[in-house]
């Protein structure tokens, strides 16, 4: 399937209040936290959690970690951490910056980290939008989002974290050749960011054929929230594009 910019469908829900300030996320907090789980936010948290720099200047990513890593990775909203954790246990020479507001997911992240003592994974606990402005160009080889809330109804569509600047901003500081993958069981959110990352000129949709965005990626270790999409009947799509140069 191929599709040249000026013959992709007009944008689903409109753009108008795309660039308008939006909230992308919902709760910060879910139940309470078990003791342990206080603790590691109190003592493990602090030592993970990365600080941005003074206003007009960049992150350095890779300084981030205590030991060298050969090329750093972002996953926006990670949930509950399962896949993060997975990458970054199998990939110990990349270093994984995960942004996730929502307390409770971040404890299990942080449970994950240190049951599998991962000293690669880093830790955004606020909105991704300050820390993606924070991030040099090209300074990325892979950038995650992974489920993100749909914002299902309309009025709630301009809360979606997928827009023309946040894509812009995903381009940016990827590397050429990098890679964005998006994944969803909603298919009018996958529609949604399918037409905007066609229309964003630094990005390529690398899917071949319709397997490639049926079926998930060769290192994909699964999710909790995906092995509850598909025992609901709802059934996943994976879009990967890779960072070229702008036409």
């Amino acid at each position: 399937m191929t599709m040249g910019r000026d013959e992709l469908p007009p944008l689903p829900g409109g753009d108008a209040a795309e660039g308008a300030d939006r909230a992308f996320f919902g709760r910060r907090k879910g139940k309470r936290l078990r003791a342990v789980q206080e603790q590691r936010i109190a003592e493990l948290l602090p030592t993970l959690r990365v600080a941005l720099p003074a206003a007009g200047t960049h992150l350095d990513p890779r300084a981030l970690f205590p030991t060298p890593v050969d090329e750093v990775w972002l996953e926006i909203g990670f949930g509950g951490g399962e896949h993060l954790a997975a990458q970054a246990s199998a990939n110990p020479r990349v270093g994984i910056i995960g942004a996730e507001p929502f307390v409770n997911g971040v404890a299990k992240l942080l449970r994950a980290v240190d049951d599998g003592a991962l000293r690669n994974v880093r830790v955004w606990d606020e909105d991704a939008t300050a820390l993606l402005a924070a991030i040099p160009d090209g300074a990325l080889s892979r950038v995650y989002l992974l489920y993100p809330d749909p914002w299902p109804k309309r009025r709630q569509r301009k809360r979606r974290f997928v827009s023309p600047e946040s894509l812009g901003e995903i381009a940016r500081v990827l590397k050429p050749g990098g890679v964005f993958r998006f994944a969803s069981d909603i298919d009018d959110y996958a529609g949604w960011t399918l037409v905007r990352a066609r229309r964003c000129p630094g990005f390529a949709w690398t899917a071949a054929s319709a397997d490639d965005w049926r079926l998930a990626w060769s290192d994909w270790p699964g999710t909790r929230y995906e092995a509850k999409a598909l025992a609901a009947g709802r059934a996943p799509t994976y879009l990967e594009f890779r960072r070229v140069a702008a036409v």
